[in-house]
């Protein structure tokens, strides 16, 4: 005996099908549940329709996966627990990660005891401050390690120029490197 009701049943199989209607009536059904599940991870409005949208996506694409052992909607909250735990711990990682690069008082770069993932992030907030040009020509070169060729193919540009960008990719990030306190020499 089935414990999923028929209307979800119908609308499972047409969703399955293709049916983009079957789906929005799905929607429709739960989407006040799903909602109210989320407002327990934000109270921010938007952020909770992104949760409750992100939800109905994952479940779209894990239809084909619901076994039917429990009602639509207990599967439903299983999901939207996911992505709202999802939520919660990219929120927290974001928060640490700000926490750690606002250093120690008035520090502007790490003390020498950053382990070298709390550097890798301070490395990304400077990077972050580049163009987006200048950020991908030091990110392919350095981190996907391309050579001039490889990231001239990849976007499209020539060698030439790729060389003139990392040039003044490098001289930008070593000024912000040097505003933050590296290279500087200490005076007694």
């Amino acid at each position: 005996m089935s414990v999923v009701s028929d209307e979800d049943g119908q609308d499972i199989r047409q969703s399955l099908l293709g049916d983009e209607e079957a789906y929005a009536r799905i929607i429709g059904r739960y989407q006040p549940q799903i909602a109210a599940q989320m407002w327990r991870f934000s109270r921010d409005t938007a952020v909770v329709e992104e949760l409750v949208q992100e939800a109905f996506v994952e479940a779209y694409l894990s239809l084909g996966k619901f076994k039917g052992r429990a009602p639509l909607l207990h599967w439903l909250r299983k999901i939207a627990t996911r992505v709202g735990y999802r939520f919660w711990r990219k929120r927290t990682r974001e928060q640490e990660r700000r926490e750690a690069l606002a250093w120690h008082g008035e520090e502007a770069m790490p003390p020498a005891d950053t382990s070298p993932s709390e550097a890798g992030e301070y490395l990304h907030v400077l990077l972050a401050q580049l163009p987006a040009e200048d950020r991908l020509v030091l990110t392919l070169h350095y981190f996907e390690g391309c050579d001039t060729r490889e990231i001239a193919e990849r976007v499209g540009w020539t060698r030439s120029l790729v060389k003139v960008r990392a040039f003044r990719a490098r001289k930008k990030l070593k000024a912000l490197l040097e505003e933050a306190g590296y290279g500087r020499e200490e005076r007694a």
